[in-house]
């Protein structure tokens, strides 16, 4: 992701912060680098906007009055719709514990204050990254196990006509085995003879085992 050729599909980013001053700062920075950026000064309200429509990404400051930051952050791993989203604290809080417990309720990392700008750049730019990578490889398992789901159609019991050997589909319609293989796995046929037929069919000729396998 290069500055200022994110594109029309620039990730949005939430800034949730009690202090006019550090949103707009943040907010100027992060648009200088193509992203999209939403704010809100209170938990309440960012826990709306992201009800009503979620970031790519969230930057929560922990010291807030009302709902502090580790609150909201609890609220939104709670939620389905959101628990997926990567929040980074923002915070003057330094002690260990106080970075256990932001990991320990689902935060992705933290930044310290007074922060840098290009310190917050590039853990945005990171995590933005993760997420996209978490995100192709949870698309990629969904068609990994739709594959193996089709590739299992043709186990289990299927209806076979005992006379005429056509099979019923899964619709109740009957057609010969050939075509519904081909529709349920990918496969093509090549025509042959087994042994028992040919001799069947034609006794008066001999055939070798080369020739009734072509």
């Amino acid at each position: 992701m290069k500055d200022n050729d994110i594109g029309q599909n620039a990730p949005e980013i939430l800034i949730v912060d009690d202090m006019p001053d550090n949103v707009q700062i943040i907010s100027l920075m992060l648009k200088t680098k193509g992203y999209k950026v939403r704010s809100a000064l209170n938990g309440k309200l960012a826990l709306q906007i992201v009800r009503d429509n979620p970031p790519d990404l969230i930057l929560l400051d922990v010291n807030m009055p009302e709902m502090n930051g580790y609150e909201v952050c609890e609220r939104l791993k709670a939620d389905d719709k959101s628990k997926e989203i990567p929040v980074i604290f923002i915070t003057g809080l330094t002690e260990t514990a106080d970075m256990v417990k932001a990991f320990s309720i689902g935060a992705v990392d933290y930044i310290a204050k007074p922060f840098q700008l290009e310190e917050v750049c590039a853990r945005v730019k990171t995590h933005l990254r993760l997420r996209r990578l978490q995100i192709e490889l949870s698309t990629s398992v969904c068609e990994l196990q739709k594959a193996l789901t089709d590739i299992r159609t043709l186990r289990g019991i299927i209806p076979i006509c005992a006379n005429c050997k056509n099979i019923r589909d899964d619709a109740g319609a009957w057609q010969e085995v050939e075509n519904y293989v081909r529709e349920h796995a990918e496969v093509e046929f090549s025509h042959s003879l087994c042994p028992t037929c040919a001799q069947k069919l034609y006794p008066d000729i001999e055939f070798d085992k080369d020739e009734q396998n072509a």
